[in-house]
């Protein structure tokens, strides 16, 4: 999945697809990209299962899969934790260093 979302073009899809279903034909339109290249795209998020597809008559809508994008914001989720942990043992860090500098020496009052 890493690797079909490090394509800026399907990312690009999926925030077209945020909004709303969308035929091929709409994804071409908003991105201005040919009906092929919308198509291959689509292909490569249907196979990893962040993208669905629905029949209505003879158009097809598509859609995210929110249950497939589950490994990409786990992960997410994991690294902000991790920054923001070694973040706040840095700033623990900062505060201890700023409280040793303010302590008094023996020559002042």
């Amino acid at each position: 999945m890493f690797n079909a979302l490090g394509d800026a073009r399907r990312r690009d899809i999926l925030d077209a697809l945020g909004s709303g279903e969308a035929t091929v034909g709409d994804l071409v339109d908003r991105l201005g990209c040919s009906q092929p290249q919308v198509s291959k795209h689509l292909g490569v998020l249907r196979a990893v299962d962040v993208v669905r597809c629905r029949a209505d008559g003879r158009r097809r809508l598509y859609r995210v899969h929110p249950p497939g994008l589950a490994p990409l914001t786990t992960w997410l989720a994991r690294l902000t934790a991790d920054v923001n942990a070694h973040y706040d043992r840095l700033d623990d860090y900062i505060a201890e260093l700023e409280r040793s500098d303010h302590r008094p020496t023996e020559g002042d009052h």
